[in-house]
């Protein structure tokens, strides 16, 4: 297959990267940046997912010498492991059955720029020596090559996963985890900065306001309230989603309890079909969601016993009329079959 240009290449071209709030541990952050980015050694960036793992990437090259040549990114763990090995260091003509033409790798197409492998924890323990004998002596050979090839690349990468866990394990080399990490930057998740939270909402507003529907200058007290009391398991990215959300539907306060619940709802589904043994989420989210569960189970039971009458239903709920169409809507509820139930998909009950 022939590679498709890197979007990401692009971005970083015509994009400036920054990291947003004032509070102490990401203003620690942004100083380890300023420190090293000029310096050309291996950084390994640490912390859950959503953290903005790979904005500190961006803003390491953007500040570095490298800046005006090419940055590169790679998910390790979105790629199999079979083809991870060919789209780092390319493949010769004739090296496996549909190697119909040579083609070069990443670290070819970075030369003289950045290299950031996301989800580093994801490699492969086959391929990590190859990875390894770059770092050492920055030349390698591609898939079914004999010649060698050398490259000038900085690597950084990132990982949400633990890697002294995954050290112990023997899940990760220990020589090629002291070469990545010669300098380490941990971002701290999204509950531990909570007072950046305002900042970056607004920075988000503007960044994804359109004309159709302008961001409004400042979301009301209690929604920006509500947005700080919530914990964000799912961190930046997840706060990003709700505020391009908030745009799409509105800014009531029943749409925000809705976009915090189904954010809720779509991470336990995760978690439940995690491999991880010991899945947990917190107190607070669990009580979210059977909140919102019990809430469905009490609408539907109002209109069976109305007959589906929304009016009706609303007055047993003590609920205005308006609250109870946007809550039918929310749960599915609006649609009604031949026999007159409700056609509500089995898993939202």
């Amino acid at each position: 297959m022939e590679r498709l240009p890197d979007e990401s290449l692009k971005a970083s071209k015509a994009e400036t990267f920054q990291l947003v709030g004032r509070s102490s541990k990401i203003q620690e952050v942004a100083g380890i940046i300023d420190r090293v980015a000029a310096v050309d050694i291996p950084v390994l960036i640490t912390g859950e997912s959503g953290t903005g793992k790979e904005v500190v990437a961006r803003l390491l090259h953007q500040k570095s010498p490298r800046q005006a040549h090419p940055f590169w990114k790679i998910n390790c763990a979105a790629i199999p492991h079979e083809l991870l090995e060919s789209e780092l260091f390319g493949f010769e003509r004739g090296s496996f059955t549909q190697a119909f033409h040579s083609k070069p790798g990443t670290f070819e197409l970075a030369d003289k720029g950045t290299v950031y492998l996301d989800e580093i924890s994801g490699m492969s323990l086959r391929l990590q020596p190859k990875l390894l004998q770059v770092l050492q002596d920055a030349h390698f050979s591609r898939l079914g090559g004999r010649d060698e090839i050398a490259v000038d690349v900085r690597l950084i990468s990132s990982s949400n996963q633990p890697m002294d866990r995954l050290l112990s394990e023997g899940r990760f080399r220990e020589d090629l985890y002291y070469r990545l990490s010669v300098v380490s930057i941990h971002l701290p998740p999204l509950r531990e900065r909570k007072e950046d939270i305002p900042e970056l909402v607004q920075h988000m507003l503007r960044k994804y306001a359109n004309g159709s529907r302008p961001a409004p200058a400042q979301l009301p007290d209690h929604v920006m309230e509500t947005l700080v009391r919530y914990d964000w398991p799912g961190n930046i990215r997840e706060l990003e989603n709700a505020v391009r959300k908030f745009l799409a539907v509105g800014l009531e306060s029943a749409a925000l309890d809705d976009i915090l619940m189904a954010g809720a709802e779509e991470r336990t589904e995760a978690l439940e079909s995690s491999e991880d043994p010991f899945p947990m989420i917190s107190l607070k989210e669990a009580a979210r969601i059977a909140a919102r569960k019990a809430e469905r189970d009490m609408i539907l039971l109002a209109l069976r016993k109305t007959n589906w009458n929304r009016k009706r239903a609303a007055e047993l709920l003590k609920i205005s009329y308006k609250a109870m169409l946007y809550k039918l809507k929310a749960a599915d509820l609006t649609a009604r079959s031949r026999s007159g139930e409700a056609r509500v998909p089995a898993e939202r009950l």
